[in-house]
């Protein structure tokens, strides 16, 4: 039986939107298949098996998150293919954080108007970002909330699991004065602090069309450019050395998110002038008078990911990494004595 409902559909809700929807969003799906996805979506519930060989006690470890206000930009330029590449590396970017290999992704939108067309270009740029990190998309969820946002406006979250054996996860109590912090450089802003940004360029208003000679592109392709996603080259690492700690730089930037794979006893002095900042970030302070503290406890400002590492493994860390697809890896700092605090000298 053709399932449809008039009365839902007067209501705001039209289920055969979503039914085409999931249509179009197949052929995105099969692209992220690896070992152990099932093959079909459009279930309750996303089956994966995963490869526990040779492991001696599997761990799961799980990361969620969001786009943020980053989707402001998708929605009044309707580009809306690339912020699922922001949702998967927000997520699998965490997890590998952990020392585990990304398995599987799962999204959920919920829209005010379910337009197929735009649900599958999300789903797209999900699956571009699962391809990126080597996971299956096994599932997800569209909900269509009329009257809880604009028909134009849509929410994006998910999560992701991965897997490592007990012994490998990440362990920042290996990590010393000494010891030396590598940079892996950033796309750009990547999905944090796009209300300052917005606020700054205004947004909405016009400020998304200037031009800037210090860009190559429009300021609203540079804003786009989707967070970058380092599974695969740190997975690599991981093969031969064993970090001492990796932090994924978010919201909150240096500041916070470098002390969280810090023990007690330990600070990160990082040396500015090893910092590689794209224009953008230098335009983000510029133009709206934001002191450096700030960028740096707010921004990336160029350093995606940090990776911790005994000094006697930094020279071959770099090596594999530039080998692995991050050419740009550089040293960024060491650890020296101090209280899980970030010194910018």
């Amino acid at each position: 039986m053709k399932s449809e409902s008039a009365s839902y559909k007067a209501a705001g809700v039209d289920i055969t939107a979503g039914y085409r929807a999931v249509e179009l969003m197949r052929a995105h799906v099969a692209r992220t298949a690896v070992p152990g996805a099932a093959d079909d979506i459009g279930g309750f519930g996303g089956l994966f098996r995963p490869e526990l060989t040779g492991m001696k006690e599997p761990v799961l470890v799980s990361g969620t998150d969001g786009v943020g206000t980053k989707l402001k930009l998708a929605f009044l330029l309707g580009r809306h293919d690339t912020v699922g590449i922001d949702c998967v590396a927000m997520c699998v970017n965490d997890v590998i954080c952990c020392g585990a290999a990304p398995l599987f992704f799962l999204d959920y939108i919920a829209c005010g108007k379910n337009v197929p067309e735009v649900i599958a270009d999300i789903v797209g740029g999900v699956a571009e970002g699962c391809v990126r990190a080597g996971c299956a998309l096994i599932g997800g969820e569209t909900a269509e909330h009329p009257g809880m946002m604009p028909e134009d406006e849509y929410d994006l979250a998910g999560f992701t699991v991965g897997l490592v054996d007990k012994e490998r996860i990440i362990d920042r109590e290996a990590t010393r004065p000494g010891d030396v912090i590598l940079a892996l450089p950033s796309s750009g802003v990547h999905s944090n602090g796009f209300s300052l940004v917005r606020k700054v360029f205004r947004i909405g208003e016009g400020g998304e069309n200037r031009k800037y000679a210090e860009l190559d592109q429009p300021l609203w392709e540079t804003l786009l450019t989707p967070t970058k996603i380092y599974v695969k080259p740190v997975l690599a690492l991981m093969k031969e050395i064993r970090p001492h700690g990796i932090s994924h730089i978010t919201g909150g930037g240096f500041y916070e998110n470098i002390p969280r794979c810090l023990p007690e006893g330990c600070a990160a002095r990082i040396e500015k002038k090893a910092v590689r900042t794209p224009v953008i970030f230098d335009l983000i302070m510029r133009e709206g008078s934001v002191p450096e503290r700030d960028m740096f406890n707010t921004y990336n400002m160029g350093v995606g990911m940090t990776i911790t590492v005994a000094r006697e493994d930094a020279d071959r860390a770099l090596a594999l990494l530039r080998e692995y697809g991050e050419p740009d890896a550089c040293v960024l700092g060491d650890i020296v004595p101090g209280e899980k605090e970030v010194i910018l000298c």
